[in-house]
């Protein structure tokens, strides 16, 4: 099992000494992996715990990769419906390029109607968006000169895609049979959001499809809360999920105050449960 943590990019901890001083502790804890969560829109009625407040996640991460040396970088998950596919491919190439290939990212597509309206992007469409920008991405990174795609939402002619660095692992969010579709099609792993009890029987549903499509064993992401205050039900829970069948676990500290309470949690998890 790998690990990773999640660091705010939310409410008052998402200040630029907050977030740096985060990226730093986690990379030098060992962590595999940091990851940040994405809204753009925050309707005034879903403001609780954060306060409306919320950084953009991939220029966070491009503020986070130059603050960092070694430890990947993480969306988790960005809701792929919300940008130009375009748009997304040259963003996710730059920080790919400039993080030293460090990028995971984690996609879905998205549940707040509120923040579809404000973007003016039709909610019923965010499933088929989803797959057209994923087929984008694909065939970006495919040549440094890719020809014209015409798809059924998307068309452009051929153009230079540089820089073209390794594309970046793609973590499928989303627990419907669609996102275990988009994980077989498009993805690298899967990150859904079903409890440990639930997660075992999907689990073993994906990996025996992968292996009649010849796809490799997708990284089973789970992202999830503990608390610190009883170690053994701690322990017990990480064990579970790996008995579910997850390959990597990203901790979520949910509203740590600081960086100091931050790094108190950190060592907590590395040195009392990470194994």
């Amino acid at each position: 099992m790998k690990y990773a943590i999640a660091i705010r990019n939310m409410g008052p901890q998402s200040s630029r000494n907050t977030i740096r001083a985060c990226a730093r502790i986690a990379e030098q804890a060992g962590f595999d992996a940091l990851f940040v969560s994405d809204h753009l829109c925050i309707p005034p009625d879903q403001t609780e715990g954060s306060g409306g407040r919320y950084l953009d996640v991939l220029a966070t991460l491009a503020f986070i990769a130059g603050a960092t040396d070694e430890i990947r970088l993480g969306v988790s998950v960005l809701v792929v419906p919300y940008r130009p596919a375009v748009l997304t491919a040259k963003q996710v190439a730059t920080i790919q390029e400039l993080s030293g290939e460090r990028l995971i990212l984690g996609v879905g597509v998205g549940w707040m109607k509120p923040e579809f309206d404000a973007l003016g992007v039709d909610i019923h469409k965010r499933g088929a968006i989803t797959d057209e920008t994923l087929a984008v991405i694909h065939h970006l990174f495919s040549a440094d000169v890719p020809g014209a795609y015409n798809g059924p939402l998307v068309r452009f002619p051929s153009f230079v895609f540089l820089p073209r660095p390794k594309r970046p692992p793609i973590w499928v969010g989303g627990n419907s049979p669609a996102a275990m579709n988009r994980v077989l099609k498009f993805g690298d792993g899967w990150h859904p959001m079903l409890p440990a009890a639930e997660l075992k029987v999907k689990v073993e549903e994906l990996l025996a499809r992968a292996r009649t499509a010849n796809h490799p064993a997708p990284e089973i992401v789970v992202r999830r809360g503990l608390r610190l205050d009883d170690l053994d039900a701690a322990r017990a829970k990480v064990a579970a999920e790996q008995e579910a069948g997850a390959t990597y676990f990203i901790y979520d500290l949910g509203r740590y105050p600081d960086e100091a309470s931050f790094a108190k949690s950190v060592e907590t998890f590395m040195s009392k449960i990470a194994r």
